[in-house]
């Protein structure tokens, strides 16, 4: 991360990062506030989100709250610079509306999209708010839409495929052993993107890394 921030600023002066939420990344988090804060030049980054719950941002589980426990509260990123899901909307769909408004007019409509996108997956090979069988993934040209987990907080907002998919780095955090059977079903090559919609996850023009502990 820190040198995909490093070559992006040098290359056009900031570095776009989307990040995930969940409980995967709490460590790379702190890890970016602590050991390699003073190796990224916060003043250039501009942070988003991939995806959020339809919580206050100071519930327990909002996505914002945990990046910025783990990491916002503690890195000279720019108040203006931080772009959560506004959760404040009257409405999810709302909410996806003004958020989509946002990338686009950050990122323009001619292909550009995240130098750094952070993604995790499910036991159920769900990535960002796209679950299996989701109309989520069936969007095409909407970038931000209401999403519905089966675990609560059910309702959320998520990033779609098509946006997902304009990053130039995407790494994609895997942890636990629950995940062991999602991760073979989703590198074999052979998964129905709908049951296992981690697989729909092919930058078009960038790089895909997964990051995966060992599993047995």
């Amino acid at each position: 991360m820190v040198q995909v921030a490093a070559n992006a600023i040098a290359q056009h002066g900031r570095c776009a990062i989307v990040l995930s939420g969940g409980r995967t990344p709490v460590t790379l988090y702190t890890l970016l506030a602590t050991t390699y804060r003073d190796q990224v030049d916060w003043a250039s980054v501009h942070l988003f989100w991939g995806d959020e719950r339809w919580v206050p941002p100071t519930d327990p589980s909002s996505n914002f709250r945990m990046a910025r426990e783990a990491l916002l509260d503690h890195v000279p990123c720019p108040t203006d610079q931080i772009h959560p899901m506004p959760v404040e909307a009257e409405s999810p769909d709302a909410a996806a509306w003004q958020y989509e408004r946002t990338l686009r007019t950050f990122f323009g409509d001619a292909g550009a999209g995240p130098d750094l996108l952070l993604l995790g997956m499910g036991s159920d090979g769900h990535t960002a708010s796209l679950f299996p069988q989701s109309p989520a993934l069936e969007e095409h040209t909407r970038w931000v839409v209401p999403a519905v987990a089966p675990v609560e907080p059910r309702q959320r907002i998520t990033l779609t495929i098509p946006v997902i998919n304009r990053a130039s780095n995407i790494l994609l955090l895997v942890a636990g052993e629950d995940k062991q059977s999602a991760f073979a079903e989703a590198t074999s090559g052979r998964a129905d993107p709908r049951r296992c919609p981690v697989t729909l996850v092919q930058p078009a023009a960038g790089h895909l890394t997964w990051w995966v502990t060992p599993m047995p």
